[in-house]
């Protein structure tokens, strides 16, 4: 049996900088026709009914409206696993953390069978750092189809936070195989290899990850990282301008611009973006590498003449 879901669910939690949010499973389909002795009839619509209006107003970005629809859909049948599921994936879109996970738990408890509402629901439990009741239900979810990219990706992630690395490596080539779509595995797999000190096959990863998805500001900035510990300053530099032109909000970019034209004792071009990159961390709240970049520019400012 696998844990009820703990009143504290969600936990505050800081996603280390650089990494990408959680890749949860948003596909959403229009619901089968259900057996007439399961409709509830209200007001002429059925509980289906109001799932695939859910899901036509997520297409058309309502998606208040959305969750309203898809709420209505599991009042009027609490046992249709598809409207829970649906609500669980656009209060996650809407940012309600706790609300998301209870849905996908409630649809896991209406269908125990559903891998893809453990999957996400592990998901949910894993931003909400509750590590130990993510893996139990990301293995869950691959206990029922094992075959389950999503799943793989998110364990991955959950065995990387508790130090599991190789097994973590493992999981996440197993996600790139099954999604082979998906940078995020390969981008997550670079981040293994980089926090045990294999810098070759990190830089595979990290190239592997923008093949896939060329606009990927964070595996360009990690690239740039390791050629930057490397001596390689102007191979650095390129990629590190290439994460700022992928996202020009991307404040770890300008950081690491930054480090190399210090190293080049280019000062006033260090302090010009080190300047911008600790406007841009204050604007997004990111004090600690506010502070940081502050200190850099400090340096910068000293070592000009």
């Amino acid at each position: 049996m696998y844990p009820e879901l703990s009143k504290n669910l969600v936990a505050d939690k800081v996603l280390p900088t650089g990494l990408s949010l959680l890749l949860l499973a948003v596909c959403l389909t229009p619901v089968k026709a259900m057996p007439p002795q399961s409709i509830i009839i209200s007001q002429g619509q059925t509980a289906v009914d109001w799932v695939n209006q859910g899901l036509q107003l997520i297409q058309q970005g309502n998606l208040q409206q959305a969750i309203a629809a898809f709420r209505q859909a599991s009042q009027l049948d609490p046992q249709l696993a598809p409207a829970q599921y649906n609500l669980g994936l656009a209060l996650r879109q809407a940012g309600q953390l706790q609300a998301s996970a209870d849905a996908f738990y409630q649809a896991t408890q209406v269908d125990p069978n559903f891998a893809l509402a453990f999957a996400n629901l592990g998901a949910a439990l894993l931003e909400g750092n509750n590590l130990q009741q993510a893996r139990d239900y990301l293995s869950r979810a691959l206990e029922l189809d094992p075959k389950l990219g999503v799943a793989n990706y998110n364990l991955g992630l959950v065995l990387a936070r508790q130090g599991e690395f190789d097994r973590a490596i493992a999981v996440f080539k197993q996600a790139m195989q099954l999604s082979p779509k998906a940078p995020e595995p390969a981008y997550h797999l670079g981040l293994v290899y980089l926090q045990t000190g294999n810098l070759d096959e990190a830089k595979k990863a990290f190239q592997k990850a923008i093949q896939i998805s060329p606009k990927y500001p964070e595996a360009h900035y990690n690239l740039g990282s390791i050629e930057l510990n490397r001596g390689n300053l102007d191979k650095a530099l390129e990629l590190f301008r290439k994460a700022a032109e992928t996202n020009s909000n991307y404040a770890n970019a300008y950081y690491g611009a930054g480090l190399v034209f210090m190293r080049q004792k280019h000062y006033k071009d260090a302090e010009q973006v080190l300047q911008y990159a600790k406007d841009l961390y204050v604007t997004q709240g990111n004090t600690q590498w506010a502070a940081n970049a502050e200190q850099l520019l400090q340096r910068s400012r000293n070592s000009n003449p």
